[in-house]
């Protein structure tokens, strides 16, 4: 792809912002949801919000929730227009929404639009199954649903519900990401292997798992109080005539946090919102990418 001389200008002057594609179209619009979550999600927003504009690629709007035990007429006024928006991005942890709004993001997504789970995000609405097909795997017991990890052959494994372990984490640490597919086009140009910042390795995720297919994965490993076997990173799933990319990278509990200001978390993020906006990724890798042996980290405030 060629870049222009002002936009070459742009990214040696700013490393750590994620290009993005030049003469591109009118920005996609995308909407943020957060509000409640069991992460700092004041915290998490902002640096999201300004990583995908960073790339010139999106518009972003943020659509907060009431507080939890809001008044009911206080959940009535929560009425996000997902029509508007190319992707909706879930930073949401919470309690359930109300039931037409769990309806228009059905129809939006079935009917084509976009859908982004981010890290604590998979852990919502366990009771919900539109959302669970949607998500594919979720923080859930061992008894809710099938669980998919990847074997050292590379070949996907599905244990049944009922077998092996619930969800977890083990203390926080910075780990090695594994891209399982390089021909898709979220990870497709991304080293093959790379340092991901500090962060919670999510392990054990439960549920449907149907059509689901994972991008990349972590070693969760024993002494690390996981499970000694290769987790599921990053996914998709296609729903009706849309799209749904997971990413369980991103724990938020403070502003000093790193994981959020990865640049291999801000860019699949940004990649990923692309592909469930359009099908489809323009957005380049940083010449700033962590390397398989050194995470790469962006200023706090980026």
């Amino acid at each position: 792809m060629l870049i222009s001389r002002r936009a070459a200008m742009i990214c040696l002057a700013a490393p750590f912002a994620l290009c993005g594609p030049v003469n591109a179209a009118e920005p996609l619009r995308l909407l943020i949801i957060d509000g409640q979550n069991n992460h700092d999600w004041k915290v998490m927003t902002p640096p999201m919000k300004a990583a995908l504009e960073a790339t010139g690629r999106f518009k972003v709007d943020v659509a907060t929730t009431p507080p939890a035990k809001a008044a009911k007429e206080t959940w009535e006024a929560f009425k996000p227009d997902f029509s508007k928006y190319a992707a909706v991005v879930s930073n949401y942890n919470g309690q359930s929404w109300p039931d037409r709004v769990n309806k228009d993001l059905v129809n939006y997504v079935k009917n084509g639009g976009g859908l982004v789970v981010v890290h604590a995000a998979n852990n919502a609405f366990e009771s919900w199954p539109e959302w669970n097909d949607m998500i594919g795997l979720g923080w859930r017991g061992n008894k809710f649903g099938d669980r998919l990890t990847v074997d050292d052959k590379g070949e996907v494994v599905r244990t049944p519900k009922g077998e092996g372990p619930a969800s977890g984490h083990g203390p926080q640490h910075a780990y090695k990401i594994v891209i399982r597919d390089a021909e898709h086009p979220i990870t497709k140009g991304l080293p093959a292997e790379w340092m991901h910042a500090k962060d919670e390795l999510y392990h054990g995720q439960r549920g449907p798992a149907k059509d689901m297919h994972i991008l990349a994965t972590a070693y969760s490993d024993k002494g690390k109080g996981g499970t000694g076997t290769n987790e599921p990173i990053l996914w998709v799933i296609p729903y009706g005539k849309g799209r749904v990319f997971t990413t369980v990278l991103g724990h938020v509990g403070g502003a000093q946090d790193v994981a959020i200001r990865c640049l291999g978390f801000q860019t699949t993020l940004a990649r990923g919102a692309e592909w469930a906006a359009t099908g489809k990724v323009t957005l380049p890798a940083p010449a700033e990418f962590p390397t398989p042996t050194e995470e790469k980290v962006a200023p706090v405030g980026k």
